[in-house]
């Protein structure tokens, strides 16, 4: 996290449009909410469902699950994801991971090294390929094997810091650790998709200058990664367009021939004082529906099927409500855990 109306959106869609394969949701800080007492409910549920499996039987198919490197799992430790992705896959979900290689938030302005780890290249290029290995055993371990798996959460400037960032280095150390963890993944898990996630998916000048320098000969190959995602968030620049966001896709499946996805995004419901990108779309649970069918749009109408799917962020984190944002309100559930009309935007055909 960091962070046009149907007929507009519809001058996106080419006359062949594709099914979307993934529609997900981001609810890691489902357990700790749960222990804090909070209790969902939804009027086409059965009395007493957990979220996730309400949030299932509104069409979410993959449940993403943060990890950081702690042991605390009041920190989406390793143990506390393995958790969620049993009930999550119980739930009859596919799970995808977003290691933030951290003790804390990962994002574009924080990319610590964890605590325990080394801080030197050459041992953090095994620090990060043991780790992934092992975590990536775990949850196949245990029944819930990963589908995808994002190497970093939003890596714009690097991974690590400082060893690992871009504006401190150059390239070539983060191209180093991202082949290490790819390789790891590829060990244990060669049908798990690989991601690279980068922020603000729609800036396509800053999206194609990543990709045109992280890929090196023995280091990082196009070939270690599958799928590249992107977060598309309306609070953090008014240029984060349908538009745009169609044309640096567009552009960056062009050059690779690699699928994509936004693993990132939310609408409020309740919002002022705050310029969003679309002021088209209604500050409401009816806005939040119409910008998630948006981005489908843009996404089905990508050459190939190309386009995979869409994930919307932590839409139960009560007490959070805002997401990062300067909005007040971004949830598909109220402030004691009902349900918004909204959180039937997984239901549509995606």
């Amino acid at each position: 996290m960091r962070f046009v109306p149907l007929a507009v959106s519809l001058l996106f869609l080419t006359p062949l449009s594709w099914a979307l394969q993934y529609h997900g949701a981001d609810f890691s800080s489902l357990i700790n909410l749960e222990s804090s007492g909070l209790v969902y409910k939804d009027s086409s549920s059965a009395p007493g469902a957990k979220f996730e499996t309400i949030l299932h039987n509104h069409g979410v198919n993959l449940a993403r699950i943060r990890v950081w490197t702690s042991t605390n799992n009041a920190d989406y430790s390793l143990n506390y994801g393995l958790a969620l992705a049993k009930r999550a896959s119980a739930a009859g979900m596919q799970i995808f991971v977003d290691l933030h290689y951290s003790d804390i938030w990962a994002d574009p302005g924080h990319q610590s090294i964890p605590s325990s780890w080394p801080t030197d290249l050459a041992s953090l290029n095994t620090e990060i390929y043991t780790y992934t290995l092992n975590l990536v055993k775990s949850f196949s371990s245990q029944g819930t094997p990963i589908s995808v798996i994002e190497i970093g959460n939003e890596i714009n400037n690097g991974i690590l810091w400082p060893t690992g960032e871009i504006s401190v280095n150059g390239y070539s150390p983060l191209s180093q650790l991202l082949h290490s963890a790819a390789s790891a993944v590829r060990t244990d898990s060669p049908s798990t998709k690989i991601m690279i996630h980068l922020a603000n998916g729609w800036d396509s000048s800053a999206v194609s200058s990543f990709y045109s320098q992280i890929f090196m000969p023995g280091q990082l190959s196009l070939s270690d990664i599958d799928v590249m995602g992107f977060s598309f968030y309306p609070f953090y620049g008014t240029g984060a367009t349908l538009s745009a966001l169609q044309s640096s896709l567009q552009n960056i499946i062009n050059k690779y021939e690699k699928d994509v996805m936004v693993v990132e995004t939310d609408w409020p419901a309740v919002c002022s004082g705050v310029t969003l990108s679309n002021t088209a779309v209604p500050i409401s649970a009816a806005g939040q529906s119409t910008w998630v069918s948006d981005i489908r749009n843009v996404l089905s109408g990508l050459p190939g099927g190309r386009g995979l799917g869409i994930v919307y962020w932590e839409p139960g984190w009560v007490g959070n409500a805002g997401l990062g944002s300067s909005c007040a309100d971004n949830l598909l559930v109220d402030s004691s855990g009902n349900s918004r009309s909204s959180i039937s935007m997984f239901s549509l055909s995606m």
